[in-house]
């Protein structure tokens, strides 16, 4: 009975998931976005919004539906707003305002600014650690493992995609698992190292 309970919590939150977001669910929002591809994202419509487009926007994936649902977004915010409820959410996300090509410029900058930590970190500890460490390899292993992750990071939050998304996602995984196995192997060379010099003091004494 309890397994049948918590299979039907887990299917009804996979069907809320999969119906979206309060405000893309809403019609307000669905007709505008509607309207707005029909009248802006098709022919001449079209080529003239690519015309005004800017390059950057171009060159970061920007498309005419995106603009329209960003735009759109913010409509039914408004009209939130105006009626006294709360800002909902769209697509799984809080609303957030555009700057340039960035999609949350703030995220984009915190992810950056820790990748550059990460970096400056690791070229700190490859000029005051001795390359013959024990630990050496994992250390820096684990640092480009965690560069990598703020680089996704940085670009999901400049670029929301199904590919980012799950670059970022996939990402941030292996670094969890990364301190895991970083955890293990120094709790593991600790121990080696203390029953070494354990045995290195025996030796002595005999």
């Amino acid at each position: 009975m309890a397994g049948r309970t918590a299979r039907l919590v887990l299917l009804a939150g996979a069907a809320a998931l999969a119906s979206g977001s309060q405000g893309d669910r809403e019609p307000v929002y669905r007709d505008c976005v509607l309207q707005c591809e029909e009248r802006n994202c098709s022919g001449g419509a079209l080529k003239h919004f690519r015309s005004r487009q800017p390059i950057y926007m171009s060159l970061a994936g920007w498309t005419c539906r995106d603009d329209c649902k960003y735009e759109c977004m913010w409509v039914t915010v408004g009209l939130y707003l105006q009626e006294g409820h709360k800002v909902p959410q769209f697509h799984g996300k809080w609303p957030f305002s555009r700057f340039l090509f960035f999609q949350e410029p703030a995220s984009a900058v915190a992810s950056f600014l820790n990748g550059l930590a990460s970096l400056v970190m690791l070229c700190r500890y490859r000029t005051s650690v001795p390359a013959s460490s024990p630990m050496y390899p994992t250390c820096v292993t684990f640092a480009w493992v965690s560069l990598n992750a703020w680089f996704w990071s940085t670009v999901f939050h400049t670029r929301d995609t199904d590919l980012t998304e799950k670059m970022d996602y996939f990402c941030a995984s292996t670094v969890i698992l990364h301190s895991i196995y970083l955890c293990c192997v120094s709790f593991l060379e600790d121990d080696s190292l203390y029953l070494l010099k354990e045995s290195e003091a025996k030796f002595k004494l005999d």
